[in-house]
């Protein structure tokens, strides 16, 4: 069972990273919020791992954080949430605003994030409340910067389940992360968005 992963980052997509490992690529997937916090490609990278093992195939879900990762295999226990949909809540709400989200059954805040309709959402509140006390005290999250087009923030929030539509009307600054970050933010938030635009 693969824990941790030290090596060389190759690539580096919103939903995926490949590490080199002494000569061996591993594919990883991994939420947004690791994504912001890698460095360049071909920096040095260390990522703690989930492994999934099935029948036809081996899954690698990489964190930088231990509370992250512990958040994502908490996620994955409750009913009718799997991996996939696991990475996407994490992506679409940092641990510090998903925790009290649902320790306190805010089902609008949840309901926000794409792929997670209200019963998923009156689930995540039944199953995962009380596993989550523990977590209540926040951490440090990790930040960083780097380049990219808006072709990509396009293709991350779409791959998160944003309608393409909606997406394409939020602009922003041509990095990156600021832009992913600031139209995530527009997204979640339709009253700032609203507000925004009447300025």
């Amino acid at each position: 069972m693969i824990a941790q992963l030290r090596g060389t980052l190759g690539d580096k997509r919103p939903n995926q990273v490949l590490v080199d490992v002494g000569g061996v690529g591993y594919l990883v997937h991994v939420p947004l919020s690791t994504f912001y916090a890698l460095g360049d490609l071909h920096s040095n990278v260390t990522l703690l791992i989930h492994t999934q093992v099935r029948e036809d195939s081996i899954s690698l879900y990489g964190f930088l954080s231990s509370r992250e990762k512990h958040l994502f295999e908490l996620l994955i226990s409750a009913s009718g949430v799997g991996p996939v949909l696991a990475l996407k809540i994490l992506s679409g709400m940092s641990v510090d605003d998903l925790v009290p989200a649902v320790r306190t059954g805010d089902l609008a805040r949840l309901t926000r994030i794409p792929g997670v309709g209200r019963k998923t959402a009156e689930r995540m509140v039944v199953e995962l409340c009380d596993k989550l006390a523990a977590m209540e005290s926040p951490g440090p999250e990790p930040s960083t910067t780097a380049t990219g087009g808006e072709n990509e923030v396009v293709f991350a929030l779409t791959n998160l389940g944003y309608d393409r539509s909606v997406v394409q009307r939020n602009g922003g600054p041509n990095e990156f992360e600021a832009d992913l970050r600031a139209s995530l933010h527009r997204l979640r938030n339709p009253k700032a968005r609203a507000s925004r635009t009447n300025d």
